[in-house]
């Protein structure tokens, strides 16, 4: 092959839609492998191994959340010097034990476990499709490509937790709904390793055709920032970026909350499993599909008002949870939840790749990543601390007044990261055409 033979490296949605379509489905098995537990885990916790106590309950989530959180910071770093492809190969190896160490647990503790390598395996996997999607994209679609990662994460997520609760009222709590589980870790692991292909020469390409604002607002922050300084703009000193992390922070800290108390909250009011399982597949669910819309709209409409919005839908569910009851009240606060969450979700993700020049940017999401999902570990202490001092009503609706405030915190602080630099135009390795 010669050098006018090899593919040339394009950026955008439509000229490489084959493996952007490729990396939504990798995503949906991402999701996937999160929604066998999202229903039977926790019923697992107090039906199968007695756990006294809420806190207790939720140490499962506690562990996942630490481990993603962490392994999300690494995971940017590891994709820039290692590529991204064997970033991805790499968590689905580790994924791969889960599904059997949760059927075959003898005590709680082998649930904790999993759960480690379960997180560790959603922060390489999902964040490097993440990274992958905003590669080939390139800057004009940003929203609309995270909006379609998301949904599919999250809709897996949703149908595999009302799956596992139907399997689980007519076969028990294990093994079977974890069946699921094994058959996503095979064939993630088996596509990511023969189909999806390197990505990191889009983001160079993006790097070197890189127009900056014409306001001028990222000047100061310049294309060869060291580790400590990605984590300390994305962090704390850049004004969108530290206003988008503590956002993640929050919404996966109610997120986390709602993994582990919804069900608890659901089976003392008598909801039979498969009523518990549609509840906790309502909320991902109206959450994974409304991001094929909110990721576009944020294209055109800009970030920073979904995102505030957003926060403020999803408090209002949560606080729906928290003073009602019956199926139906539960219902509508699942839905308002899922909104509220679709509205943020792909949003936040676009506007940290807005602000991050390409150089770092992987860096950065993995920065953002691991505020956000660290919400998981937050929101479980939190949630299992209050509720075992004051009930689970409680515990939800302290949660929703945080997420309000974060709201309110995104409405101050955040800039609009939403800009066009230049009129779009595919781009090629040989320069825009």
């Amino acid at each position: 092959m010669t050098a006018d033979d090899k593919p040339t490296t394009r950026l955008g949605l439509r000229v490489n839609i084959a493996q952007f379509s490729l990396l939504v489905g990798v995503n949906a098995l991402v999701g996937g492998m999160l929604g066998q537990e999202r229903t039977v885990v926790p019923l697992l916790a107090t039906e199968v191994f007695g756990v006294p106590g809420y806190t207790a309950a939720l140490t499962f989530i506690v562990a996942f959340g630490l481990a993603k959180a962490a392994t999300n910071y690494f995971a940017g770093t590891l994709s820039d010097r290692y590529g991204r492809k064997p970033v991805l190969v790499a968590g689905w190896l580790v994924a791969l034990p889960v599904p059997f160490m949760l059927i075959w647990a003898p005590s709680w503790g082998w649930v904790v476990f999993a759960n480690v390598l379960l997180g560790v395996s959603q922060g390489l996997t999902w964040s490097t499709t993440v990274v992958m999607k905003i590669d080939l994209v390139g800057p004009a679609r940003r929203g609309l490509a995270m909006g379609f990662n998301e949904a599919a994460g999250y809709a897996a997520v949703a149908a595999t937790a009302l799956a596992t609760g139907y399997i689980a009222a007519d076969h028990g709590l294990r093994p079977a709904p974890f069946y699921l589980g094994i058959a996503f870790a095979a064939l993630g692991l088996g596509i990511s390793t023969l189909f999806v292909r390197e990505t990191r020469e889009h983001a160079r390409l993006e790097a070197r055709t890189h127009v900056a604002r014409v306001d001028g607002r990222h000047d100061h922050l310049g294309d060869d920032l060291t580790n400590g300084q990605v984590f300390a703009q994305t962090s704390f000193k850049e004004p969108a970026l530290s206003a988008a992390s503590q956002a993640g922070l929050v919404n996966n800290l109610n997120d986390g909350l709602a993994w582990g108390l919804f069900p608890v909250l659901f089976l003392s009011a008598g909801l039979s499993i498969e009523r518990i399982g549609l509840l906790a597949a309502i909320y991902p669910m109206v959450w994974g599909v409304g991001q094929l819309v909110t990721g576009g709209l944020s294209d055109r409409w800009g970030r920073k008002w979904l995102i505030a919005g957003g926060m403020g839908v999803q408090a209002a569910g949560l606080a729906i949870m928290a003073l009602a009851d019956g199926f139906a009240w539960w219902a509508s606060a699942a839905v308002l939840l899922g909104a509220g969450t679709a509205m943020v979700y792909p949003t936040l993700l676009a506007a940290i790749g807005d602000v991050a020049h390409p150089a770092w940017r992987a860096r950065a999401v993995g920065t953002y990543r691991l505020w956000r999902d660290g919400g998981f570990a937050v929101g479980a202490v939190l949630a299992g601390v209050l509720a075992d001092l004051y009930g689970v009503r409680t515990a939800i609706g302290v949660v929703a007044a945080l997420t309000a405030l974060s709201g309110v915190v995104v409405a101050v602080r955040m800039y609009e990261t939403k800009h066009d630099p230049a009129p779009s135009s595919p781009v090629t390795a040989g320069g825009p055409r």
